[in-house]
């Protein structure tokens, strides 16, 4: 009895000097996603704007990165908040218990599609989901057995396909943009292949989401805007991104029509197009009422003059949440709901 007292009161103690070791922190620290960060940038600095808090910090991280930094514990030198543009896996719930932090809300964002685009100075591509797995994929079926790639040009795959070099631009295996990417595209893709149904289940997961590393697929980093840049210089290239930051370069690049469907606002909200996602944030409950204002910034992404159709998220490429959907995420966020799974 007295041990488990003793082991209670150290737990206590433990839990304070964290919560007080956070209250030295007098701004929010936001970290993860990419493809989050603008949407979570521009609420922070509409936050600045419109409070007495300070503007939040806002890092780019990726999401497997952001959930690394805040499942790592509880206290100043942690984050607040972490953006993901997948769901938490059961493994970083797990690692986040295991490091103090066990009450976590999850706010679902809205929704964003993953585009295969490339310079305007080119033509648009139509391209299946089979087709572009042929080309990323690390080994795809010749004769009747899994071989090393041999497709150097996209009209290798299919003469429809441009005379080109197989060149594409992507996130790395931290983003959650490469999660969604393997799952919705490649995966998607693989099925579509006859000869990968022959497969047994542990055979066709290996097979499916491995990317080549021959130079066909190269990793960008977790910095989209980077991506961009790289497209406008080379219009031979693709690149591999969220819709929201297709389309907040619409006058230099273009989306790859995928499945006979166009990447757009309408067509990604009602899950026509076939590569879309859902986006995420989460806040380190342990952490409110001790650094300043985080539940006013919940309050400010749950309006509706941010993340509603008409607001100013949305005039940055969010696909906003039905709104059936949108008020219930906003009264889990705004009182701090437990996460879920």
């Amino acid at each position: 009895m007295f041990k488990k007292t003793l082991a209670l009161a150290v737990t206590a103690i433990v839990a304070t000097t964290m919560a007080q070791s956070a209250s030295a922190r007098d701004q929010i620290r936001i970290v993860g996603s990419s493809t989050v960060f603008p949407f979570s940038s521009a609420v922070a600095e509409e936050f600045g704007r419109s409070t007495s808090f300070k503007t939040p910090v806002v890092e780019s991280t990726g999401s497997g990165g952001g959930l690394k930094l805040f499942c790592a514990g509880v206290g100043e030198s942690h984050p607040d908040i972490t953006n993901s543009s997948r769901r938490i896996k059961k493994s970083e719930v797990e690692l986040c218990a295991k490091n103090g932090v066990t009450d976590i809300t999850e706010v679902k964002v809205g929704y964003d599609g993953i585009v295969i685009a490339n310079s305007k100075k080119s033509e648009r591509v139509q391209i299946t989901l089979g087709q572009l797995w042929l080309a990323l994929a690390r080994e795809v079926p010749v004769d009747g057995k899994l071989v090393a790639n041999p497709y150097k040009m996209w009209n290798e795959i299919d003469p429809s396909l441009p005379a080109k070099k197989i060149e594409v631009l992507g996130p790395p295996p931290t983003s959650g943009t490469r999660d969604a990417f393997n799952e919705l595209a490649l995966e998607v893709g693989a099925h579509s292949i006859e000869f990968m149904k022959t497969l047994d289940k542990k055979a066709f997961a290996a097979a499916a989401s491995a990317i080549r590393e021959d130079g066909a697929f190269i990793e960008a980093g977790e910095n989209d805007n980077l991506i961009v840049q790289k497209l406008d210089a080379n219009p031979d290239a693709f690149g591999v991104f969220g819709f929201s930051f297709l389309d907040q370069n619409s006058d230099k690049l273009q989306g790859s029509i995928v499945n006979g469907t166009e990447p757009t606002f309408d067509l990604i909200a009602d899950g026509t197009y076939p590569v879309s996602r859902s986006l995420f944030f989460y806040v380190k409950k342990a952490h409110v009422g001790v650094v300043p204002g985080i539940p006013e910034y919940l309050a400010e992404f749950t309006a509706e003059k941010a993340w509603g159709p008409e607001g100013y998220l949305a005039d940055k490429g969010l696909i906003p949440l039905p709104d059936a959907e949108r008020a219930k995420v906003a009264t889990q966020a705004n009182t701090l709901a437990n996460l879920t799974m």
